[in-house]
């Protein structure tokens, strides 16, 4: 397969993953509006905004962190190259360039993803509507179940795969560092009524509140921690996508599972065994902020490290599909 090719197919995935997953963080301060106290509401959209890691970026364009100016930045802000409206925009035209690998199906559902964002974007940035962050997140699940029912499960699929789950193991830990680093910091709430509804949102955002219940049962800091970053079966914990990248990765390079042949099997096959010999009370006790942190920077380094490895004509060079992916990425 043509390097461009897999480029625009990694890309696509990402984009459109992207998208689902900033949805999802909105929806985190979203749901517990009518719950937390004032002090807390006065800060808890400054506070998403920093977790994205692009605050410089969106203080260049906007006074102050309401809950609009916020919404508006990560929604439909067409110079944020994050923002929903970029990535779809984004991943539609990666999809044109592929249009003869992916299937039609496919195409047809991302032109309606697209026009679904466009349309809300004209009908007046709707900053309070649940319902446009909900299309969002099931116009991105049909993406994912029509690539996987009518998409050839060859070497495309997998670099579709490979970008799907990066993306969604990056996110899960910003979704897990809203409760850390942006809600309550200063710790007044925690383990009060009031902590436990925090959690639930946070498992909720996840879509993980129903499994993690079915598993644990009450609402606990350590097992949320384990559920989200260490369970081998929960789809969005980071543990499961590294385990899915990896198995499409050995799947691409022909390599046995265990071993490497480039620098990013190597990078990804050491984050997974971090992860498999890593308990909750590790990472608690090192600090959840501090871990989640070097595990994001972690991420972008393997990210690097396929961008170089497949996609990349001269080694070090950042592809045109990617550069949005970096710009977003310098925590």
């Amino acid at each position: 397969m043509l390097s461009r090719v897999a480029d625009s197919i990694h890309w696509m995935s990402r984009y459109i993953e992207r998208a689902e997953n900033v949805a999802r963080f909105v929806e985190v301060n979203r749901q517990l509006i009518p719950d937390l106290p004032p002090d807390a509401i006065r800060v808890q959209w400054e506070a998403l905004v920093n977790t994205t890691g692009d605050r410089e970026y969106f203080y260049e364009r906007y006074p102050s962190a309401t809950a609009k100016n916020v919404i508006e930045f990560l929604a439909f802000d067409t110079r944020y190259p994050n923002a929903i409206l970029s990535c779809i925009s984004a991943a539609r035209e990666n999809a044109r360039m592929v249009r003869d690998v992916i299937s039609t199906e496919m195409w047809e559902q991302l032109n309606t993803f697209y026009l679904l964002v466009q349309d809300a974007a004209r009908a007046g940035r709707p900053a309070a509507s649940h319902e446009f962050f909900e299309r969002v997140r099931r116009a991105s699940h049909l993406f994912v179940g029509i690539a996987d029912s009518t998409m050839s499960h060859g070497e495309a699929w997998h670099f579709c795969r490979v970008g799907r789950k990066l993306e969604r193991a990056d996110k899960t830990t910003r979704i897990l560092d809203v409760k850390f680093l942006a809600l309550l910091p200063e710790g007044t709430y925690v383990g009060t009524p009031l902590d436990d509804i925090q959690w639930a949102a946070v498992l909720n955002s996840a879509s993980g509140l129903q499994m993690y219940r079915q598993r644990y049962g009450r609402v606990e800091p350590d097992r949320i921690v384990r559920f989200l970053l260490l369970d081998r079966e929960f789809p969005r914990s980071v543990q499961f996508c590294l385990i899915a990248a990896d198995e499409s990765l050995h799947a691409i390079s022909g390599t046995s599972s265990g071993t490497f042949c480039n620098l990013a099997e190597q990078r990804l096959g050491q984050l997974r065994a971090e992860l498999a010999f890593t308990d909750a009370g590790g990472i608690l006790q090192r600090g959840v902020h501090g871990y989640l942190d070097d595990l994001q920077t972690r991420l972008n380094l393997l990210g690097g490290a396929i961008q170089e490895t497949f996609f990349s004509i001269v080694p070090g060079v950042t592809s045109m599909s990617g550069q949005a992916f970096e710009a977003g990425s310098q925590q």
